[in-house]
């Protein structure tokens, strides 16, 4: 079977502040074949977002360049709850374009890594619940009415804490952190908004070669004639299931990229990356349409 991709790229993001090189800072992997077609990986590091931005924009470029079609996988969530676009008011459909739309009108995030996460987390549970809920975690001197620094009692208990596909994967050993823990270990909130406005960011200047799997593409296990006129795919990934163990000199956040990226080159060198796409056999229709709608999922739960 033919290999959906040519290349395999995975983004670890961070929201931190200031620049920093090595560990919880930015790391980008890239499986790739050599002229031979042996696959070889690449691990890069910057010090802040806006580079990562910027290498993103010109691994792809250069790939582009070159024909191939690539997989690229960010490890911080691409949707919210179901839900979460509706309590903000707001009406554009599909909800997590809207959602992507609004975070990005309301991040912002400079060239030296400072960014106004918690204002916006604040903004969004003004706006979802007038209390400081379902966004939680701020150090003292960035918590006000609308966020608190500790998890509080939680105030409106129709708001989802996880996504479905957190739930499907809290079901194993490993326990994702919920969307809307903003600070504190494992803390995937802040990053999330970071990340999709840079993701958002990224996308406008691809244009339509390329698409979010499964928002813009279904939710379904994908061929060669899904991805034909795509160049870039972009994903959700979790590298915690891939067990990385970092060879001798390696950073834990390196030896994550570059795992997961090869991981899902051999799937698709396998033929098996195409199954991972599709839905758990029981997925009920609404579950799908909450999926590709609004929630997203993350690749291999």
């Amino acid at each position: 079977m033919a290999r959906l991709f040519d290349a395999y790229v995975i983004a670890d993001w961070t929201a931190a502040e200031g620049k920093k090189l090595g560990d919880q800072s930015v790391w980008i992997g890239v499986a790739k074949r050599d002229v031979r077609f042996r696959l070889y990986t690449e691990t890069h590091n910057v010090a802040t977002r806006a580079e990562g931005e910027a290498l993103l924009a010109s691994i792809l470029a250069d790939h582009r360049k070159r024909g191939d079609r690539v997989l690229v996988g960010f490890d911080f969530n691409l949707g919210y709850p179901v839900g979460t676009a509706a309590r903000l008011g707001l009406k554009d459909t599909p909800a997590w374009s809207a959602l992507w739309k609004f975070i990005a009108a309301n991040v912002v995030d400079k060239a030296d890594n400072t960014n106004n996460r918690y204002q916006v987390a604040a903004k969004m549970n003004r706006l979802m619940t007038d209390e400081a809920w379902p966004l939680w975690g701020a150090p003292a001197k960035q918590t006000q009415r609308w966020l608190t620094a500790t998890k509080p009692p939680q105030g409106s208990g129709d708001i989802p804490e996880f996504r479905a596909t957190e739930m499907a994967a809290r079901k194993g050993k490993l326990q994702p952190k919920s969307v809307w823990q903003m600070h504190g270990a494992g803390a995937v909130g802040g990053q999330t908004l970071v990340g999709i406005a840079a993701v958002r960011r990224l996308l406008e200047s691809w244009g339509p070669s390329a698409a979010v799997w499964p928002f813009g593409t279904g939710w379904r296990a994908l061929d060669a004639a899904d991805l034909e006129p795509l160049s870039t795919l972009v994903v959700e990934v979790w590298p915690s299931l891939y067990g990385a163990v970092p060879a001798p000199g390696e950073f834990k956040d390196q030896a994550q990229v570059r795992v997961t990226a090869e991981t899902l080159a051999r799937l698709d060198e396998k033929g098996d990356l195409a199954k991972a796409f599709a839905p758990p056999r029981d997925a009920t229709p609404e579950l799908i349409a909450q999926v590709e709608t609004e929630e997203g999922w993350i690749l291999g739960v």
